[in-house]
């Protein structure tokens, strides 16, 4: 069974027929050829799937599309603007914390919920908000390290 849904998807209208039971990953990138969101364990416990529904980072594996009707969904696609990378990817890349990359755009996600929230984290509370996001790779310390670079980027941005 189909229904019909509308949404914005990194600033896009879209309208689209999904099925009843497919999850919004699967509608991401099977659907919208967004393939920066990944397809991890399926579960909610890996965090790849992770994008911004209406502000909110959600496991999308967990979302049906169906609830996703209405909403604006923000995936790792649509967070550079005019070919510049936001300030996140870009502490990404220049702290290191990037290693294989698959569980890159989900971390990132999560963090841009946090700065959205609380500009200027502690340590702790970046470590908490990223908590929900496994990664073998790096350790996590330049990833936390990358966050706190972005967070002090984007309020230099805001004092100017």
């Amino acid at each position: 069974m189909k229904k019909t849904i509308q949404l914005t998807i990194n600033g896009e209208p879209v309208e689209a027929a999904v099925s009843t039971n497919q999850t919004l990953v699967q509608f991401l990138r099977d659907d919208m050829g967004l393939t920066g969101t990944k397809h991890g364990c399926g579960l909610g416990d890996c965090g790849a799937c992770t994008v911004l529904m209406d502000g909110k980072a959600v496991n999308s594996c967990l979302v049906l599309a169906i609830q996703a009707d209405g909403t604006d969904i923000l995936t790792i696609e649509g967070l550079a603007e005019n070919g510049k990378l936001h300030p996140l990817q870009q502490a990404f890349v220049d702290k290191g914390a990037i290693q294989c990359g698959f569980c890159t755009p989900g971390m990132i996600l999560s963090a841009k919920a946090l700065l959205d929230e609380k500009p200027n984290p502690s340590e702790l509370e970046i470590r908490t908000a990223i908590s929900g996001n496994l990664c073998r790779c790096t350790g996590y310390q330049k990833i936390v390290q990358a966050v706190d670079e972005a967070a002090k980027v984007i309020r230099g941005r805001e004092e100017a």
